[in-house]
């Protein structure tokens, strides 16, 4: 038995170090800095540089770093608000959202633009809570009655992701396939971005924007029921965090790659778009965040936030 080697695990510690330290000394340069980890994660690895390749040390170590991540996630969810309002708005904007989605898929399909739109309909209707609760907490709204609407949003958006893919797709490729969803979401498949694939062709490269803004459409447009809530301002800023989304975006067009159901410059664009939701959508949250003044708990102000006879703001108390 070859004994593990360390050399790939050295490099991602010494990115995941220089990160947080070098924005510690720039704190004008307002990028999240879970953002920044990906994109160099992705430009140190296979897809890029090569420098780093997912190796049994480093493959290890990922699943132990996602198991507490998602175990610190759950720990920030306070499930005496997902209930009430809270449930009821974020369910039913779910539901419009995956409506939004299916519209898209097959306008998409009209134009040739993809194979199977109800695949891409379930790929587009995630959101990634790994990216989206560090820039709450990065931001101070967490444990505010918004942070816990975008958090609920974004759990009901990837379970129902991840049920809806299970049903209508993994039974088609069997085992295999099923295998493929739970490594790809658990994060024991690395980052599919197959940059030669996306060259290969113009229409590809098209496809990116197209993408980047259906996925805009599909978990931003339907945020506006939070806006009696949770006033305008806020709202554009739970549209961009839902609009972000990656994880799921590699696993779902990895099954289908797997399956046939997408090409590889197809599969391509997706997870590029995906990519730069990762790049634009949180930072552009966070500058509407903190352009509404107050202090780092309370980013927006509550000027836009609707606040009840009692000083509660609705969501904390339905």
């Amino acid at each position: 038995m070859d004994a593990p080697g360390f050399t790939n695990l050295l490099i991602i510690v010494a990115v995941a170090f220089a990160v947080p330290f070098t924005l510690g000394l720039l704190p004008r340069v307002k990028l999240p800095a879970v953002v920044l980890e990906l994109v160099l994660g992705i430009v140190v690895g296979p897809a890029v540089l090569g420098w780093v390749t997912l190796d049994e040390t480093v493959s290890v170590i990922a699943l132990i770093g996602l198991v507490f991540l998602l175990f610190l996630a759950g720990l920030e969810i306070e499930f005496e608000h997902l209930r009430g309002r809270v449930l009821k708005l974020t369910g039913l904007a779910w539901l419009a959202s995956f409506a939004i989605a299916v519209a898209v898929a097959y306008a998409l399909q009209a134009g040739g633009l993809v194979q199977t739109p109800l695949l891409v309909a379930v790929i587009l209707s995630a959101t990634s809570l790994g990216v989206i609760i560090p820039v709450l907490k990065d931001a101070g709204e967490i444990a505010t009655p918004f942070g816990q609407l975008v958090v609920a949003a974004g759990t009901i958006a990837d379970f129902g992701a991840i049920i809806l893919l299970s049903i209508l797709f993994t039974g088609e490729g069997g085992t295999t396939a099923t295998l493929l969803l739970i490594a790809a979401l658990l994060g024991m498949a690395v980052v599919r971005f197959d940059l030669d694939a996306l060259l290969a062709s113009m229409d590809a490269i098209v496809k990116v924007p197209l993408f980047l803004l259906a996925l805009l459409a599909i978990r931003g447009l339907p945020a506006l029921a939070y806006r009696g809530a949770i006033g305008a301002r806020r709202t554009a800023v739970a549209a961009l965090l839902q609009a972000t989304s990656l994880p799921f975006i590699v696993a779902g067009t990895a099954i289908g790659l797997e399956l046939g159901l997408v090409g590889g410059g197809e599969a391509a664009a997706l997870v590029a778009a995906g990519l730069l939701s990762l790049l634009v959508f949180p930072l552009a949250g966070l500058t509407i965040l903190r352009g509404g003044g107050g202090g780092s708990g309370s980013a927006l102000g509550d000027r836009d936030v609707p606040v009840g006879a009692d000083g509660q703001r609705p969501l904390a108390v339905q």
